[in-house]
């Protein structure tokens, strides 16, 4: 489903070892928005929700809803740093299209919205 490299599970370990006792592990999802139709949603999350899949990376545990996994089925996660600025960048093999800046993107299929969607995919709403 979803793969982390080495520097994103990394740079993962360490936000978790800091964040308390509270996170266990992150979230990553899908969601309507973003200039290009769908957008990233990542977040720490201290337990999976029902219907989740859950992955392990090492001490990294990752949480995927069910109706983002479609969206997020072969991607890999990397976390880059660059003159640009630094943050984590998805490779995503199912994206047709995103906006010029990379955070948002496109699918071929809008079939079924991501969870919590307000208007369905590709709204472009901001």
């Amino acid at each position: 489903m979803v793969t982390l490299t080495d520097t994103a599970v990394a740079t993962l370990e360490r936000v978790l070892a800091g964040s308390g006792a509270a996170a266990r592990g992150l979230r990553i999802a899908v969601a309507d928005g973003g200039c290009a139709g769908l957008k990233y949603q990542m977040g720490l999350e201290s337990q999976a929700a029902d219907g989740d899949a859950v992955l392990e990376f090492g001490a990294v545990t990752v949480f995927i809803d069910a109706a983002s996994q479609p969206h997020l089925t072969g991607v890999v996660v990397d976390f880059v740093e660059g003159v640009e600025g630094s943050g984590f960048r998805f490779d995503n093999p199912n994206a047709t299209g995103s906006c010029g800046c990379g955070k948002s993107f496109s699918t071929g299929s809008c079939s079924t919205p991501p969870q919590g969607a307000a208007g369905g995919c590709g709204s472009h709403a901001h």
